[in-house]
This record gives C-alpha cells, structure tokens and sequence, in this order.
C-alpha cells in the first residue's frame, strides 16, 4: 500500500468517526430533550397516538381524529391550554367519554406510582378471564406475602370459600390487598402469572406507558402508570355493568365460608369520599364511583366516573395530592369543570 493510498484510509476514517459522533450527540440530545424528571426518577414522556407522524392534538372546530380504536377516545393536546392554578397535584385528567372532549389535562403522561388504582386494572382483567359466580379458595400465598407491608386489608383468611363476585367487592370498595391476591390466584394460577396479564391487557387497550409488578398496587419498582392510562384502564370497564354497581355501592356484606365450613360475613363500606358521603359532589353532577389510593410513594389518588346535567359520562382522575382533603379539593375543582 502506498503512502496516497494510506492517507486515504485514515481520511476515511477520519470522517467515519466524525460522522458517528455527531449521530450519537444527535441521539443524546433527543433522549433528554423529551425525558422529564419527576418526583426525583426520570419519566419518559410518551403520547401512544400518532397520525401521520404527527403527535395528536385534537382541540378546536377544525379537529383532526385519530385513527382505529384511539377514534373513541379523548386525546391529550398541548396541556398549556389547561393550566388551572386551582387544581394543585401530581397529575390530573378529565375526559368526556360521550363527546371524547377532554377538559382538563396535567401531567397525564407522567409515569407515576398508582397505589390501589392499580385494582382497576386487576378487576379488568377478572371481569375478562374470569367468572364471578365462582367460587374461591383462598390460599395462603394471598395473605401470606402482605405479611409487615401495613396493607389495606378485606381480611378474608387462608381457606375461607368465597365467591368470585364478592371477592371484587372487597378489592373495590375496602381496597383490600388480600382479595387482590386472592383474586390473582383464582383467575391465573399465580399472583406472577395475573401480573402478566395486567401488562399484556394495559397493552391492548393503550395503555402503553404504565407496567405492573401486582395486582394490588403497594410501591414496587417497576409498578407505574399515567393518568392518561387510567383514563384508559377506567374506559375499559364502564361497558361492564358489574363493575358500574360495584363503584356505586356504599357498603356490601359479603356472606361465605370460613375455613372450618362455618358460616361467616364480611361488610366493608366504600373508601370513596364521594360514595360514603364524606364529600359532596358539585351542584348537578352525580358521582357514579370510583377507586382511591394512598401509599407513601404515590401520595393520593382518585379515580372517578360521574355524569353531568345533560346525561354525558365524565372520568377524572388526580394522583399525588398532598394529604385526603387536597385530593378531594382537586377532584371537587376538576368536576366543576363539567358544563352545566
């Protein structure tokens, strides 16, 4: 090889490796130019619905819609619009399901821990697998591994039969971790086995940036969703008229057996301030229901279904509010939002 030709190959070269930088610099600068911190772990944000290469953004008269199933749902645009000093928490959505009008939107597609707003999506996955007139079991593996955790309990115990049906009754209305377990086993197999059904069904519906690691909802890492997501999750399930009697429910006696064969009962009241009376509810709207959640890590949460005074169907949700009366306050503020 001659010395122009060598001089040749190091140019090459040269401008290979010159060329690769600035496509790794290009690389870096989009990873961090749509991460955004939050809470002191990065979040990835992501809006799962795109047209023609364009992320959707649907407001005004002139509108454009989506394409396939996302064509029934609402669609986040620039959240500035929606700024409202008024409701002061992690993240806030609300959306008209009737007209897919989404009226409020805050931080919708910030991954955060959901708490017992998880049990949305454990009970989509029983009302699709399962059978509630069966009957169950309850294993010990359900309460055992709640053992120290300081859950929020149904206190049913290893070896009580207890129907499907009233099982989701305590998952719904008292939050208990132990029905969520108990659950899982019964539809799945395994409290594994049910976990990965709850990420195979957030992916068919959308719900693309949310992952679970239970059926519960106590902090795990790995275990996030958005509140664009429970939107989701929440719009997947009012078809199910079990589940819209579930939410509207203020107590439930579940009646079963213990693990002697003894006759016994359970009565467990609705932990939704809306339901149990606690709070009131804006002047002509009615609260259908909902699912709260409370842990260390995801501070407050609510989910709820109500209806205007024309009969339309509205979901809201709120995570991370600072204390009980501040996730009331801010979901009280976004349902004010709902046209008279």
């Amino acid at each position: 090889m001659n010395r122009r030709e060598r001089a040749l190959r190091q140019r090459r070269r040269r401008v290979f490796c010159v060329a690769a930088g600035f496509v790794l610099l290009f690389s870096l600068t989009l990873f961090f130019l749509f991460r955004k911190k939050d809470g002191g772990t990065d979040s990835l944000l992501l809006c799962p619905y795109q047209y023609e290469n364009e992320t959707l953004n649907f407001s005004g008269p002139n509108a454009r819609k989506p394409l396939g199933f996302a064509a029934s749902l609402g669609t986040v645009p620039d959240e500035s619009v929606y700024y409202d000093t008024s409701i002061a928490t992690g993240a806030a959505i609300m959306v008209n399901v009737d007209t897919q009008e989404v009226l409020h939107s805050e931080g919708a597609f910030l991954q955060m821990a959901p708490a017992s707003t998880t049990k949305l999506m454990t009970l989509l996955v029983t009302l699709r697998n399962g059978n509630l007139d069966d009957m169950v079991t309850v294993p010990e593996e359900a309460v055992r591994v709640l053992d120290g955790t300081g859950s929020s309990l149904a206190y049913i115990h290893a070896g009580d039969r207890i129907s499907l049906r009233d099982l989701c009754y305590g998952l719904m209305l008292k939050s208990g971790n132990d029905a969520a377990n108990a659950i899982a086993c019964h539809v799945a197999g395994s409290i594994e086995a049910f976990t990965e059904l709850m990420n195979q069904t957030a992916v068919e519906i959308g719900a693309t940036n949310s992952h679970f690691m239970n059926p519960h909802g106590l902090d795990a890492e790995g275990h996030y969703t958005t509140a664009y997501d429970l939107y989701l999750i929440f719009n997947a399930l009012l078809p199910y008229d079990e589940f819209r009697t579930m939410i509207n429910t203020r107590e439930y006696t579940a009646s079963y057996l213990d693990a002697a064969g003894s006759p016994t009962s359970n009565t467990w009241g609705n932990s939704n301030g809306f339901i149990s009376g606690e709070f009131g509810a804006p002047a002509g709207v009615t609260v259908i229901g909902g699912k709260t959640g409370t842990t260390d890590n995801a501070m407050y949460c609510l989910t709820l279904s109500s209806q205007g005074p024309n009969g339309d169907t509205y979901i809201s949700v709120v995570l991370r509010s600072a204390s009980r009366p501040k996730l009331y306050e801010n979901m009280t503020n976004l349902l004010v939002k709902i046209p008279n």
